[in-house]
């Protein structure tokens, strides 16, 4: 007798699961329901491990889309042939219904699954791909435009400028001179470096 399972994921602790838990309409029961919230880039996900493990032949794997599974084109293939062909696991995507394992045992039934499974996991992947470059992309924009990122910098003590200035003639050490500042001695110096850059 097989055992239902179902992964949801969701990318962020503030995403909500709802909507993937609607879609499967009380196919698996919640005890059987594994949630990760974290990002699809790989499968070092505790819920989906522990999932995994319990796992045995002939259970079945219900998951909403295949981007929920993952979102590494090579991942969500090795991951796939694992659980279809080691562990001898079904898996159902509820928005594709081309993949669905229990279908098609034959030849063509796996061929086509796997086509269709090769093109949704690079589109996960590209999407992933394009999230990325619109974010550098956005970040590039607002630097533009004189947004700054990041903590303001320290601004320069009052001393700074007489400290540097005996510093560098010699009269103080590197730590002296950091200590006079009371700022740590990366600190100084870097600040000292962009002071004689002029920046």
């Amino acid at each position: 007798m097989s055992t239902r399972y179902a992964y949801v994921r969701v990318s962020t602790a503030e995403q909500n699961e709802a909507r993937q838990l609607e879609a499967l309409g009380g196919l698996v029961p919640k005890e059987r329901i594994f949630v990760d919230k974290q990002s699809g880039k790989d499968f070092h996900r505790p819920q989906y491990r522990r999932m995994v493990r319990r796992m045995k032949k002939d259970d079945l794997l219900y998951i909403k889309s295949i981007d929920r599974l993952g979102r590494n084109y090579g991942e969500i293939l090795e991951q796939w042939r694992y659980l279809t062909r080691e562990k001898g696991v079904d898996i159902v995507v509820l928005d594709m219904p081309l993949l669905d394992t229990r279908r098609g045992k034959d030849l063509m039934g796996t061929f086509l699954s796997d086509i269709v499974l090769q093109v949704l996991s690079f589109v996960a992947e590209n999407e992933r791909t394009n999230i990325r470059q619109r974010q550098a992309e956005g970040i590039a924009t607002a630097k533009a435009r004189g947004v700054k990122f990041g903590r303001p910098p320290i601004p320069l003590p009052d001393n700074f400028h007489a400290v540097h200035k005996a510093w560098r003639a010699g009269q103080l050490t590197l730590d002296q001179a950091a200590a006079a500042c009371h700022l740590p001695r990366g600190t100084f110096y870097a600040k000292a470096v962009k002071f004689e850059k002029g920046e």
